[in-house]
Parts: structure tokens; C-alpha cells; sequence
């Protein structure tokens, strides 16, 4: 899966350690967040270990991309699957500080750091 629209870039893929690797690059906002939303829904259908998001490429995150990632972090707790945020820019890990959302969700400071934890639950 690899989808480019708008200012968001949405890849998956799979590690040698079961979790799927979500890169996400660009905005993550009202216009591209259901796309998040359905890329971790397709996930979710598959037999996994778990969605590290990497948000390394992620510029630019607002109120709705916020609700998208915490929606996925539900969603796959409800399916019994894990959901990790890796790689976080200062500014989003600062955003993501000042919402609480850093009291929901597991942050990594790297995608190997998430794999490896994913991987040894």
C-alpha cells in the first residue's frame, strides 16, 4: 500500500518482527486524517502483531489528525492488536504533550526502538 494525496504520504510496511511499519509523511489534518483512519482499518484486518506509526515525516498535525490517531490506538486495542507512535518530531511530541495525548500513547524515540518492543510483548 503506498497512497500520496494532498500533502500526506501513507506507506506500509511489514518488519521481520510482526508489527507493520505506517509511515506517514507530510499533513496529518481535517483533509487527510480518514485516510489514516482507513489505512489502519485495512490493517487491523490483517494478522499482526501490531501498527508502529512513524511519524519521522510528519510536518504538520491538527485537531483531527490528532482524534485519527487516537481513534487508531482504540481501534486496535478493541482488536486486541497494539498501536505505537515512533519517531516524532519535536513539534508534534511537543503537540502531542500539551494535549495529553503523550498519557494515552506509547511513543518510541525510533521505528527500531517500537519494532523491537512490539515484538517482544
Amino acid at each position: 500500500m503506498n497512497e500520496t494525496e494532498g500533502t500526506l504520504t501513507i506507506s506500509a510496511h511489514p518488519s521481520p518482527g510482526g508489527p507493520v511499519v505506517l509511515r506517514l509523511a507530510g499533513e496529518l489534518d481535517h483533509h487527510t486524517g480518514a485516510r489514516l483512519g482507513h489505512a489502519v482499518e485495512d490493517l487491523l484486518h490483517r494478522p499482526g502483531a501490531g501498527i508502529v506509526a512513524d511519524l519521522s515525516g510528519l510536518y504538520y498535525c491538527d485537531s483531527t489528525g490528532i482524534t485519527t490517531i487516537i481513534t487508531a490506538h482504540d481501534r486496535a486495542r478493541a482488536t486486541g492488536s497494539s498501536f505505537c507512535v515512533a519517531a516524532p518530531s519535536p513539534a508534534i511530541v511537543q503537540l502531542f504533550r500539551m494535549t495529553g495525548l503523550d498519557q494515552i500513547l506509547t511513543f518510541h524515540p525510533s521505528v527500531e526502538d517500537a519494532v523491537d518492543a512490539l515484538s517482544n510483548r
